[in-house]
């Protein structure tokens, strides 16, 4: 089985220390939180896994294969794709010509049948009957769906997801927890970090939370609302899952 993780990793700023000694891993098929306080260093951790920040300590590893000196976009090609909290699609494109653009920046990964690839993923995704719609007509239910349907494109083994329930409305994000579902099922690992921690734990198989640059406790979401340390530093006392 296929596996992403970082061992022993440590990041600072200006002296002082933001993430000491974390290690984590997402195996594929496992949807993992990656969850703390603002400022306890599960951004920068998020970070270091995807290559935008290069840890001082420890390795980011892939399969047992050191990729910490490896940058973004070869990580891309390697089976770590990305989607930001930032609006990542071309506005002024239909749907299906975002897709359509991944494509032509990445050839190599292009099907023989360009169109029954296009309509596969945007039926999966749940949006084929807006194919045709501009993308700034979408609704951000609408949009994170497009994200994540031109993030498949590259065939991702892991995909690091980046705050993906802001701005969907309250009725969206069920679906949107659906699909991601159906990532893992599709046989990727995910990592997932967000403020909406109630939406995260609903879908999560494992979570780390972090403060204060370590991680004060992993385990499954049961194990998680119930411990006395997470609830102290983190959820607080009166923190209800449903």
């Amino acid at each position: 089985m296929k596996h992403l993780e970082g061992n022993g990793i440590s990041k600072s700023f200006k002296n002082r220390l933001v993430v000491n000694n974390i290690s984590l891993r997402v195996n594929q098929g496992e949807i993992i939180g990656l969850l703390g306080p603002n400022g306890a260093g599960k951004t920068t951790t998020f970070l270091m896994i995807l290559g935008i920040h290069r840890p001082e300590t420890g390795n980011i590893l892939l399969n047992n294969v050191d990729i910490t000196r490896e940058p973004v976009y070869m990580r891309a090609r390697m089976g770590i794709g990305f989607l930001p909290q930032e609006p990542s699609i071309f506005k002024g494109l239909t749907v299906k010509d975002n897709i359509l653009a991944i494509m032509g920046m990445h050839p190599q990964r292009r099907s023989q049948d360009v169109d029954v690839e296009i309509e596969n993923i945007l039926t999966e995704m749940g949006i084929l009957e807006l194919k045709n719609r501009k993308a700034y007509l979408l609704s951000g239910g609408e949009r994170r769906r497009l994200e994540i349907a031109r993030s498949l494109v590259l065939s991702p083994d892991f995909l690091l997801l980046d705050e993906p329930f802001a701005g969907i409305d309250p009725l969206q994000i069920k679906e949107i927890q659906n699909l991601i579902i159906k990532l893992k099922e599709r046989g990727l690992g995910v990592i997932i970090t967000d403020h909406n921690v109630r939406e995260i734990l609903k879908i999560t198989d494992r979570s780390y939370i972090i403060n204060r640059g370590e991680i004060i406790f992993q385990g499954n979401s049961r194990e998680l609302i119930a411990n006395e340390r997470v609830k102290t530093e983190y959820l607080g006392k009166e923190f209800r899952w449903n």
